[in-house]
């Protein structure tokens, strides 16, 4: 282990902020496993470097070019674009320098906050492909991709046909890719443990380490070998007046590295409206699949229909992350239950990317346990999966420099 490390680990018992020094976060050893929370501001990005070095990307949004007043302002600047922000931030850690790819890419569902939007006067085109770049397109066009899994590959036709024009600009990327560069691309399996898998040295850590596919299109994992059982409605099966939305069809994935695990969902729910069928929570079955977790992202970015008391009681991290950018994300009574001792008993952290002044100045005192805002948010889980610590990096430039730094957490 390196001075820099041991120096950042000697003094860690709370929570130390690195206001004013230029402390550099310090790079992935063997052994180690990160996942980067990358705040651009416009959309979500989650980079995993896996413990034997294979490289995971969980989407890449780009909200596009309007200016909204109820969203943050892009990050560090809107200079570039987030897809562009994004792959630099990657290629900044990738673990070897000589191998530069993503070794796989998921996109948990099809919105422009996870995929990238669109526009007929969108400013940047793929010079050679038929397709726009934005969000992961624009991710790939400097990084390359070498396997890409989705919930609807190569279909995209549940629960209807997917045709809005950002969902067609990322069919066209994904065919030209395919077509053109050596991309593969597959369709999620919910149920499994072996679509994603370590690419250097799966034999040693054959023991430790799994990914599990959780959930995809209202399919989720019963806990039993790779056996799902089906929540949501076919179309036809819908009554008047019902609809599917995007987020239910949410892919996720528990990533689990000795007895540390991480929980993302992309934007699943499951707190029902007045009078909504009972397959509108999905969240309550998907939390008995999952588990307990150290770390878990919150689902739906927090919103009002998100982080039901089922999933949260099944799931009790020990530390939430939360993608935000909205000021309707960070709901009051989401973030009441999540930090609800009567839900589940215990200690339990919240780390926010990019909260909206307004939010916080609306949410007050509910914020109560929120440890790190503002920032790429980082998980760094140590060798053996026993303990993590979570870092706050500087967003404001690419110098990535450590804000503050929490823990140990001991994994359970």
């Amino acid at each position: 282990m390196n001075k820099l490390i041991l120096t950042l680990l000697c003094c860690l018992s709370a929570g130390i902020s690195f206001a004013g020094e230029e402390t550099a976060f310090p790079r992935w050893q063997e052994g180690e496993m990160e996942i980067h929370h990358i705040n651009t501001g416009k959309g979500e990005a989650v980079f995993c470097i896996l413990p034997d070095g294979t490289t995971l990307l969980i989407d890449a949004g780009d909200l596009g070019y309007k200016d909204d007043p109820r969203r943050t302002k892009a990050v560090p600047d809107a200079s570039r674009a987030p897809g562009e922000w994004i792959a630099r931030y990657i290629d900044g850690l990738l673990p070897f320098k000589n191998d530069k790819k993503l070794d796989y890419v998921m996109i948990t569902h099809f919105d422009t906050d996870h995929i990238g939007a669109y526009s007929d006067d969108h400013r940047k085109k793929h010079p050679e492909g038929p397709y726009v770049l934005s969000g992961i397109s624009e991710v790939a066009a400097c990084i390359p991709i070498g396997k890409l899994i989705d919930r609807a590959y190569p279909d995209y036709d549940y629960p209807a046909p997917l045709t809005q024009p950002h969902q067609s600009a990322y069919r066209r990327f994904i065919a030209w890719n395919v077509a053109h560069t050596g991309m593969q691309a597959e369709r999620f399996e919910a149920g499994s443990n072996s679509q994603f898998v370590l690419r250097r040295h799966p034999e040693k850590y054959k023991a430790l380490f799994e990914i599990r596919n959780i959930m995809a299109n209202g399919e989720v994992w019963t806990g039993v070998g790779t056996e799902t059982r089906r929540y949501l409605p076919q179309a036809e099966e819908l009554k008047e007046g019902e609809r599917i939305s995007e987020n239910q069809c949410s892919a996720g994935i528990r990533i689990s590295y000795g007895a540390f695990d991480y929980y993302n969902g992309g934007d699943v729910t499951g707190h029902r409206g007045y009078n909504a069928p009972e397959w509108e929570d999905l969240e309550t079955p998907v939390g008995k699949a999952v588990g307990p977790v150290e770390v878990c992202e919150v689902n739906h970015h927090g919103w009002w229909n998100a982080m039901n008391a089922n999933f949260i009681a099944s799931v009790r991290p020990q530390v939430y992350v939360m993608q935000v950018w909205n000021v309707s994300h960070f709901n009051i009574e989401t973030l009441d239950r999540m930090q609800s001792r009567k839900i589940y008993p215990g200690k339990r952290d919240l780390f926010a990317t990019n909260t909206p002044e307004i939010s916080k100045i609306y949410v007050g005192a509910y914020l109560k346990e929120l440890k790190g805002e503002r920032g790429h948010v980082v998980v760094k889980v140590l060798p053996g999966g026993d303990s993590f610590y979570m870092y706050m990096l500087d967003d404001t430039n690419e110098r990535y420099t450590v804000k503050s730094v929490h823990g140990p957490y001991r994994s359970r």
